[in-house]
């Protein structure tokens, strides 16, 4: 597994234009949603893609600064690799970027409520009822930093 973590600059139009077709196919297409993908958000975040041995990319997660620390969303991991748990790597990894590139600071996420003991898997605590998004179920969880409990 190779991980490739990089801000918008740094892509070239292609591995942007990858990134940007999977998010469409998933968070638009798939699941019937929608709504503004792209955002001014691309331009500051770091992009993470996972790759298969074979190179292909099996999953992607955007990473960002925020206030209180660090949050990270649009996961993803493409239709055809589900079920070979890339999406446990994927996960795993972005929170070790974020440590590495927010060292000390509280990783926060808003999860589709579906997916609430994936997340609690890795630690995470939700900080909130059940909202809508985009009209699909979420809620805010965080992960705190060691010694923050």
């Amino acid at each position: 597994m190779e991980v490739k973590v990089q801000r918008l600059a740094e892509l070239t139009s292609a591995e942007f234009y990858q990134i940007a077709r999977e998010r469409v196919k998933v968070f638009v297409v798939e699941q019937n949603c929608p709504y503004q993908e792209i955002d001014e958000q691309d331009g500051t975040a770091y992009h993470l893609r996972l790759f298969d041995d074979a190179g292909h990319l099996v999953g992607y997660t955007r990473l960002m600064a925020t206030a209180t620390g660090a949050a990270f969303g649009r996961v993803l991991v493409p239709q055809v690799y589900r079920g070979h748990a890339y999406g446990r790597q994927l996960v795993a990894a972005t929170i070790d970027w974020a440590h590495r590139l927010f060292p000390g600071k509280l990783i926060e996420i808003e999860a589709q409520n579906y997916l609430r003991h994936f997340y609690e898997s890795f630690g995470f605590k939700a900080v909130s009822e059940v909202f809508l998004l985009d009209g699909i179920p979420h809620l805010k969880m965080i992960l705190a930093t060691e010694g923050d409990d």
